[in-house]
């Protein structure tokens, strides 16, 4: 049975400050814990919402008594997990390695996310074990800067790739955030890693309408986004594979409140849609949700149905 829970800032603030402090760091590495109530947080956007009921529908399903909390802000939701108020968020492995990174070592401290998983989830894993967290296993869904041009741009170039633009030659005026221009992850990365020559950033944002209709007029060539918009086709765009790995891998991962949720109960439980979730998966469930106006809950019902991982 599953009960939704909402959330002000005064309670949560009440609730739990910044997780343990230095000095008990040892003291959250116990054993791990097996509560049969537990919290799941979503992030409160689609596609957290999503994640959060599929986890929600796993643990129920294994037994497991849930509640769905939103907390839309990382700087509350992450205490709130390491003092065991929430068990269980959705995360986005190489962002929420460096934001706990800036946690523990500073601001100024150098990002440790990579496009490599491997080391990404190993520097992920360092920084979560102190503050009692378990990152489990990523699957192959992931959702990261995407980069899309028109279909009818891509087929009059023969582009599928960032490389192919790259060897193109062609003058690229891209629609993203005006913080693209600086971050090299965004138009200075574009440059060094595929030698793409972005004449200028017309700063519309990420993702947005505005941006992708830009680029659907001809007014701008490429659009920002991520990997699992779900509303690129009715814009006519198509993403170009970021085939040399410019973006780090932010995989999505389950991460739990050790003492609390784990046990092999619950990370079983989740580990199954491991097998089964993909990217493009994601971008249509955010699609139905989105687009269609489904439910969240039942979106994330009929897809775990359809894979086998409910009855």
């Amino acid at each position: 049975m599953r009960r939704q829970l909402a959330l002000t800032t005064v309670l949560l603030l009440a609730g739990c400050t910044t997780g343990p402090s230095l000095e008990t760091r040892k003291d959250v590495t116990a054993p791990p814990g097996d509560s049969h109530h537990l919290t799941i947080g979503s992030a409160g956007f689609t596609e957290s919402d999503l994640l959060a009921q599929m986890y929600a529908l796993l643990l129920d399903r294994a037994g497991y008594k849930t509640s769905l909390l939103t907390v839309a802000n990382r700087e509350l939701y992450e205490p709130a997990l390491e003092s065991g108020q929430i068990d269980v968020v959705p995360e986005y492995a190489a962002t929420f390695a460096d934001w706990l990174n800036a946690k523990t070592n500073g601001a100024g401290a150098a990002p440790v996310g990579s496009p490599d998983l491997d080391t990404t989830m190993t520097a992920l894993r360092k920084l979560a074990a102190p503050r009692g967290l378990t990152v489990l296993d990523a699957g192959r869904a992931v959702d990261q800067n995407g980069f899309a041009v028109s279909r009818s741009y891509a087929r009059q170039h023969g582009l599928k790739t960032l490389s192919d633009l790259g060897a193109s030659g062609l003058g690229v005026r891209l629609a993203a955030g005006d913080e693209c221009v600086q971050r090299p992850y965004c138009a200075p990365g574009l440059k060094k890693t595929y030698g793409i020559d972005v004449t200028a950033v017309d700063p519309k944002g990420v993702g947005t309408t505005q941006a992708k209709r830009a680029v659907q007029n001809g007014q701008d060539q490429m659009v920002l986004t991520t990997t699992t918009d779900a509303t690129l086709s009715g814009f006519g765009l198509v993403l170009l594979a970021d085939d040399k790995s410019l973006q780090n891998a932010d995989c999505i991962v389950p991460v739990v409140n050790r003492s609390r949720a784990g046990g092999q109960g619950a990370t079983g439980a989740l580990d199954r849609l491991n097998g089964v979730l993909t990217t493009t998966d994601l971008a249509s469930m955010n699609e139905q949700v989105d687009s269609w106006r489904r439910l969240a809950k039942d979106v994330a019902r009929s897809y775990l149905r359809d894979k086998g991982l409910l009855e």
